[in-house]
């Protein structure tokens, strides 16, 4: 890896990219081989909002490595209840760890805080910005399944506030898809992200409707309406429960289609689609083990 922090997806080259998912590739056919490897490593956990799989797939992946973690714990019974900055919570965890992973509801919060540190700093997702981890993991998922070149992608719900969306939508741009984004008006791509994947080249398109395109697309990546960003709550009851999918939805797609989703969700994916050929969403969430290893070996200096 090029690279001492990820704090976004935009950084990750095709490359960077490869290095990690064949790693992790190596990591899921033998287990074993990696188990000691990291033997005594420490990774701080530092996440001020709440995580079911980040935060407990990257415990899993240090400790199959050999290593153990330092949880922050809850912001509620920490030092930032009594006024401590992020800058110097981040310096003081950073003298416990080897490398440390920020989740934190501000935008831009990873980078700022990796100027304060010289272990590798790890974006755990950062509000309505970047989640580079999942986006990897997102990746190794699609390629097992469909491969990642001449594919033609779908991916729809929040796309204004969702930073899973963001960062696969950066992450893409190195390989040759096609992106079409399906969602309400108030919930389109930000116009900074969908500047930035012009300028990239990316071949995008947008949609209100799901139907039009979906016997098209290779991939559909659906997210959940993201209740807790929104500034108003009347405006998230506006569009709450628009854009939801089930098997007889899914009966124009490709027996090919793989369904994935970062979760958790709500009531975006039916529970009729689970046991189908198209749901992927319980292996990508898996996949954050073998691949956030791979990551953390790479950093923590793995490839050398």
């Amino acid at each position: 890896m090029r690279h001492d922090h990820i704090t976004s997806a935009k950084q990750l080259s095709r490359g960077d990219i490869e290095a990690v998912l064949d790693r992790a590739g190596e990591i899921a056919g033998n287990p074993a081989a990696y188990a000691d490897r990291h033997e005594g490593a420490l990774l701080g956990l530092m996440f001020f909002e709440p995580s079911t799989r980040t935060k407990m797939s990257f415990s899993a992946a240090i400790k199959r490595l050999g290593g153990d973690i330092v949880d922050m714990g809850p912001v509620d019974s920490s030092s930032v209840q009594k006024g401590e900055s992020l800058a110097d919570t981040v310096r003081v965890v950073e003298g416990y760890a080897d490398a440390v992973v920020l989740r934190h509801p501000k935008e831009g919060s990873a980078q700022m805080a990796s100027e304060f540190v010289d272990v590798p700093l790890i974006n755990g997702g950062d509000g309505a910005g970047q989640h580079p981890t999942q986006t990897l993991l997102d990746l190794y998922t699609i390629r097992e399944n469909a491969g990642l070149d001449d594919l033609t992608i779908g991916i729809m719900g929040d796309l204004k506030y969702g930073r899973t969306v963001h960062s696969l939508a950066y992450a893409l741009t190195n390989f040759d898809t096609r992106q079409h984004f399906i969602s309400p008006e108030s919930l389109k791509l930000p116009r900074n992200v969908r500047y930035d994947l012009h300028e990239q080249g990316s071949s995008i398109k947008e949609h209100t409707d799901l139907e039009e395109i979906l016997p098209s697309l290779d991939v559909l990546y659906v997210t959940r309406i993201q209740k807790e960003r929104f500034p108003d709550e009347s405006e998230y009851r506006k569009v709450a429960g628009e854009y939801q999918i089930d098997a007889e939805t899914l009966e124009l797609a490709k027996d090919s289609l793989t369904v994935m989703h970062p979760l958790p969700r709500v009531d975006e994916i039916a529970h009729d689609i689970d046991d189908t050929e198209y749901a992927t969403y319980f292996e990508q969430a898996h996949n954050g083990v073998p691949v956030r290893m791979a990551l953390l070996d790479l950093l923590l200096g793995g490839d050398q």
